[in-house]
């Protein structure tokens, strides 16, 4: 179905190949997850397949690219809408219509089917994303999960034999990412559908994957079955990083086959390790917070109080209205009842620069808050605008993530990168108070180990970090309390082993695993060297 021969592919002004030499044959029916660092080259892979590289980036393409024996280099990407449906990182600057049921319809639309086709595949994906409650909502509306369930519904409404999808499941929690993919897993076996997916979030896709590709860099490009490949590659899921560390043969790849292993494990380990909530001066404290967008109430009185050198995380599926309490503690975003006060003061009745000294907030997409040509202008730009001396934030910067050049455009930045400068931006301030909603998306397994060090700086220094997201494995790595959310209102709140080891939605795999107690691969490691001494 999808052939790469040879291909080799330069960005203009790079003096090495993003992709070189690669030879890759993909066959009808096969759900291939592409994997690699961030940076690596798995999104330009991925644009090689309908043409977008290098008919839309630029570049220079060797080689030859087919799909279902058609070259990509002979027609436009447009061409390609009936054979090939992509989902891109950011859907909402995919969307072309005004709502949801527009949205859905559209490329169909395009490619001319009869109206009574086009209405029976829009009730089908309505429901087989669990999204028929959107139907009339406003896309712009939506939260970054609903936008990409609704992505992924417009491009499924088409019948594509390929879909290419790029970090499909990034914004999407736990439950609806299980029954995204399980709607993939669905049209690859009934109905011979091809899928790549680019996917941080391994340990989702790994057990409905046929085969990975993995983009190590340098212009590589590796394939080879899950087993075989997850051997040795350096980015792995937890469950396979637990398997290498108990030495199981061969590696499980899902939950399932690691519990057949791990009874000698469990003999094995002692006591976990405790998890004490640290418990310093209390930085925030909200009442009652109530949100609303005209009759619907996204906030519905929160209490809640955020304490020095914690990290709380904040979870609950996609619009439960975790971004819009976020937006509310921060004082930019509206709130129409209830109070906030971070030392006796209320963000929200204080102009906005005068808030930023008060709580941080990094937003979905962090490069929202980037406007300028390079590094340093952002930086200068921040120390203006916060009143702090020259070169704070480029201080900031160096300790987060040392090494970035100056004069890069901050665009060209990886996401680790960018979400580092755009943090150091809103440090510079020094707020104690720092709010990160979905800071890791895009990010591999490596890029999130350093920003779980960046947090660890931050509440070292005496800060308050809350971070809304889906990602159960970083909040296991991360956080010290959780609070989960359901339409607007506080449904848990505890400590992160208490909270998420007895949860069947949001527990990680080790939990999964091992029992409630057991988080992260760490905790074993860490168990495992106190039973050996």
């Amino acid at each position: 179905m999808i052939e790469l021969r040879q291909v080799t592919f330069w960005y203009h002004g790079q003096p090495e190949p993003v992709l070189s030499d690669v030879n890759l044959s993909i066959g009808e029916g096969e759900l291939v997850l592409v994997a690699g660092r961030t940076g690596a080259g798995k999104s330009t892979l991925l644009g090689t397949v309908n043409g977008l590289v290098p008919h839309f980036t630029g570049g220079h393409l060797d080689g030859a690219v087919a799909v279902a024996g058609v070259l990509t280099r002979s027609r436009p990407p447009r061409e390609f809408a009936h054979l090939v449906g992509v989902v891109g990182q950011d859907p909402l600057a995919g969307f072309v219509t005004d709502t949801v049921e527009e949205e859905l319809a559209y490329g169909m639309e395009q490619l001319g089917l009869p109206p009574q086709v086009m209405r029976r595949r829009v009730e089908e994906t309505l429901d087989l994303l669990g999204i028929a409650d959107l139907r009339r909502r406003a896309l712009r509306g939506l939260s970054g999960g609903q936008q990409q369930r609704v992505a992924i519904g417009s491009v499924l409404t088409t019948h594509p034999r390929v879909l290419v999808l790029d970090e499909p499941t990034s914004a999407l929690d736990p439950t609806a990412a299980e029954d995204v993919l399980a709607t993939l897993a669905r049209l690859v076996q009934d109905l011979g559908t091809t899928v790549l997916m680019a996917e941080h979030r391994m340990e989702r896709v790994v057990p409905f994957a046929d085969r990975v590709v993995y983009v190590a860099g340098g212009g590589r490009v590796v394939d080879g079955s899950p087993s075989a490949m997850l051997r040795d590659m350096p980015v792995a899921p937890p469950i396979v990083e637990l398997g290498r560390l108990a030495g199981w043969e061969p590696l499980p790849l899902s939950v399932r086959d690691a519990r057949r292993l791990a009874a000698g494990l469990r003999a094995d380990l002692g006591a976990p390790p405790p998890r004490p909530v640290p418990t310093g001066e209390t930085l925030l404290t909200s009442s009652d917070v109530v949100v609303r967008y005209g009759a619907t109430v996204a906030v519905r009185g929160v209490d809640l109080d955020l304490h020095a050198g914690t990290v709380l995380a904040l979870m609950g599926r996609n619009g439960s209205g975790k971004s819009s309490l976020l937006w509310a503690l921060q004082g930019s975003g509206p709130r129409q009842g209830g109070t906030v006060r971070v030392g006796g003061v209320d963000p929200g009745q204080r102009s906005s620069a005068q808030a930023r000294t008060l709580v941080g907030l990094v937003p979905q997409t962090a490069s929202d808050l980037l406007y300028l040509e390079t590094v340093a202008d952002e930086c200068a730009a921040a120390d203006a605008e916060s009143g702090a001396a020259t070169g704070t934030c480029r201080t900031l910067l160096d300790r987060l993530a040392p090494g970035i050049d100056p004069a890069r455009h901050p665009r060209d930045l990886s996401e680790g990168q960018r979400l580092a400068l755009v943090l150091a931006v809103q440090l510079a301030a020094a707020p104690r108070v720092v709010l990160l909603d979905e800071p890791t998306r895009g990010l591999d397994y490596t890029a999130k180990h350093a920003l779980a060090g960046m947090i660890r700086t931050l509440t070292g220094e005496g800060r308050a970090v809350v971070v809304a997201t889906h990602d159960v494995e970083f909040v296991a790595a991360v956080a010290d309390r959780v609070v989960v959310m359901a339409e607007g209102e506080v449904v848990s709140d505890g400590p992160t082993a208490e909270v998420l080891g007895g949860s069947p939605a949001f527990a990680p795999q080790v939990a999964k695993v091992l029992g409630a107690d057991w988080l992260t691969v760490e905790d074993v490691r860490t168990a495992l060297a106190e039973v050996a001494r």
